[in-house]
């Protein structure tokens, strides 16, 4: 939400102009289009009723306030309406923070293995397993489009496509590099062993941005997909597999018994996947102008999770930490999301980065 949609004269605006084309007489000619529009409408009363209850909640405290100068019995009331009015506030500027132009978009999450072997295929599932219990509790709807499975324990790889409001600006606070401190459990030593899995996230791009895929230029493989065996086990070719021969991107979807569906869910990826190439190439012209501006890119340590010898978790660009481990990986990532939102606008992720390496 741009700081724009405070603005309630600019909603109202909006909501009637939305209102107008729902009553043109080809506007449910193109459903597609139709949905957009009733989405976009929601999202905007959505705005309008929290600018509502943020000047009622701000009313109700200063008549509180004035009956507490004249001597009236509300310190309790008031306290609660002030607590209830700082949360609010909180959220409003939380969902300020995501106005990016894709932050309230569907994401697509891929989760890769590092260097390590086992045990960074193992940490990888762990993270999977984080993000799928995350967007559970958030009840957005999941679909793990592909997995590939290591070998002897863990993944090499998944892709997931998470579909729920803001599911792209919050994930786009966890890309980068995840580092696990643990005793192995698959060191017959019982050796400590440091593993890395890096996360990255795409928002899902919308069927009206043009993204130039001509036939020509894909290889279209299919193959048995492979999975956990018994009555979920494809016996046909139904897994598919896309080549974008320009680019060298390579996407794959085994999740569904169709071919069809498989091949749409993974050309859904390769669109998200080339848009956000070519962002990136915008991106790349803008830093090297402003270097000096330049966040931490993908790749880097980002935050490290501890269960030897002591139990923590740390972000290494905002410095928040928190002791509960096991909390963090069922999925209680939100005061690492909302701490890494704040330091983006701030502009002080890379600062705290640097300072974490030089200590």
């Amino acid at each position: 939400m741009s700081a724009a949609t405070f603005d309630a004269d600019a909603l109202h605006f909006e909501i009637q102009s939305l209102e107008k084309r729902m009553t043109g007489v080809d506007f449910w000619k193109d459903q597609e289009a139709a949905q957009k529009v009733l989405q976009r409408r929601k999202r905007v009363e959505s705005d309008i009723d929290l600018i509502k209850n943020l000047k009622t909640q701000e009313e109700d405290a200063r008549v509180l306030v004035e009956w507490l100068a004249q001597g009236e019995d509300v310190g309790a009331d008031l306290e609660s309406a002030l607590a209830a009015f700082g949360s609010l506030v909180e959220s409003a500027e939380f969902q300020k923070m995501l106005g990016g132009e894709h932050d309230r978009a569907n994401a697509i999450l891929t989760i890769n293995a590092g260097a390590g072997g086992t045990d960074s295929q193992d940490w990888a599932e762990m993270l999977l397993r984080m993000y799928l219990r995350w967007s559970e509790k958030r009840g957005y709807k999941r679909d793990v489009t592909d997995v590939q499975e290591g070998e002897g324990a863990g993944i090499k790889s998944a892709t997931v496509l998470l579909q729920g409001e803001y599911a792209y600006g919050y994930l786009s606070a966890e890309v980068g590099v995840h580092r696990l401190v643990r005793i192995s459990p698959f060191d017959a030593n019982a050796r400590r062993h440091t593993s890395f899995a890096s996360v990255f996230a795409w928002p899902e791009v919308d069927e009206d941005i043009k993204i130039e895929i001509q036939d020509k230029d894909l290889r279209v493989d299919t193959y048995r997909s492979s999975g956990c065996g018994g009555q979920h086990l494809n016996v046909t070719d139904s897994a598919v597999r896309i080549t974008h021969l320009p680019t060298g991107l390579v996407v794959s979807c085994q999740n569904e018994r169709s071919q069809i569906r498989n091949r749409d869910l993974a050309m859904k990826v390769l669109r998200a996947r080339l848009y956000d190439l070519e962002l990136q190439k915008q991106r790349a012209k803008l830093e090297a102008v402003e270097s000096a501006k330049k966040e931490i890119a993908f790749g880097s340590q980002i935050r490290s999770y501890v269960l030897h010898p002591y139990r923590m978790v740390k972000d290494h660009r905002t410095k928040h930490e928190v002791g509960d481990v096991d909390r963090v990986l069922d999925g209680d990532i939100d005061a690492f999301i909302k701490a890494t939102l704040i330091g983006r606008v701030k502009g002080t992720l890379r600062q705290n980065a640097i300072d974490e390496e030089r200590d």
